[in-house]
């Protein structure tokens, strides 16, 4: 007999009703150990009849969902995925869904071991910034039926969700934009290598000299491995070149601060001595000195597509994956050492 309603039930008001052991309910709830399908089946009986509610996972497995989303993304890799993480908090938040979040760290063993966290929980959906591995973590989502979105570093297959900005076109406006200044050493600061974004960033910065009528020169390519660290140490690279860049476009926010910094301990005037590009935006951009011209991705636009893409695939899991593609915008600010022209363009 279940237990009156005015007593609220417990697992063990679960196990005496399915003839089972409190340790048994524990694992049919939490995913912790294989059970019988017959004792699983009497488990979720027994919390259906006794409408037990003591724990989000268990009500998951009579009602088919948590509403909750589960996101695994690097905060330490950069600002601005902390904003891409607010954006996607609201937009789940206005949906009637929670959001779990677990930070990756950006390496493949932690990638792995937060999704298959993220999944004990029995999350509804994930979002994942994948790190620079073989895609392992991927294809096992989708093996899975797990419903999926890739933010931001987007994958070169088409079996999964994905939405992220465009680099290619954007890194190659920055690029002729230095060029068209008559400038014809242009340097890159380019991001950890086998990341999508910085493939994409490195070809839009070819594509860029190409246009503005200038040859590829790999002397003139650092990797920052997107860090501040990192970037400080490419910039210090590219200075001690025989011919130094006279002009330099760099592959993140992170890796400009890193620049930022050693311009300042060398005497380095940005957009006087030296004219320098980047491409993210963060709200200190316009406050430094000069203001930096950047190519801003959005934010906004992509932390709101990415939630309402993985309910999508939630709602409806045969649908066709797709790709989406969200232009940045350029901020033509100072640092460029150009003219201001318009102040938000």
């Amino acid at each position: 007999m279940p237990p009156s309603r005015s007593t609220r039930p417990t697992q063990r008001d679960i196990a005496e009703l399915a003839g089972v052991s409190i340790t048994t309910v524990s694992h049919v709830v939490n995913g912790t150990r294989a059970v019988a399908e017959e004792t699983k089946i009497a488990v979720l009986k027994a919390i259906e009849t006794t409408g037990y509610t003591g724990d989000a996972i268990a009500r998951s497995l009579v009602t088919g969902g948590t509403r909750s989303l589960g996101v695994a993304i690097s905060l330490l890799a950069n600002p601005y995925f902390a904003a891409v993480m607010r954006a996607i908090e609201r937009e789940a938040a206005s949906a009637g869904y929670t959001v779990l979040l677990a930070d990756t760290h950006d390496t493949v063993g932690t990638e792995r071991d937060t999704v298959r966290a993220l999944r004990s929980r029995r999350v509804d959906g994930i979002l994942l910034t994948p790190s620079s591995g073989d895609g392992a973590v991927i294809s096992e989502l989708v093996s899975l039926g797990v419903p999926t979105v890739l933010v931001d570093r987007l994958a070169t297959r088409g079996d999964v969700d994905q939405v992220g900005s465009e680099n290619i076109q954007a890194t190659s406006a920055l690029t002729e934009h230095l060029a068209s200044l008559g400038h014809r050493r242009i340097g890159l600061i380019s991001g950890a290598a086998g990341l999508t974004t910085s493939d994409e960033r490195i070809l839009g910065y070819r594509l860029g000299l190409g246009r503005g009528g200038l040859t590829w020169n790999p002397d003139l390519v650092e990797c920052g491995h997107s860090s501040a660290e990192g970037g400080t140490e490419a910039f210090r690279k590219l200075l001690a070149r025989l011919e130094p860049p006279t002009a330099l476009v760099v592959g993140n926010d992170s890796m400009m601060v890193g620049v930022l910094k050693e311009a300042r301990r060398r005497g380095i005037r940005i957009g006087t001595d030296l004219p320098v590009v980047v491409y993210d935006d963060v709200e200190w951009a316009e406050l430094v000195d000069p203001p930096l011209t950047t190519m801003a991705q959005p934010v906004e636009a992509i932390g709101r597509q990415a939630v309402r893409m993985l309910l999508a695939r939630i709602a409806d899991p045969d649908r066709r994956p797709e790709t989406v593609r969200l232009p940045p915008t350029l901020r033509h600010r100072e640092s460029c050492g150009c003219a201001l022209v318009h102040p938000h363009a």
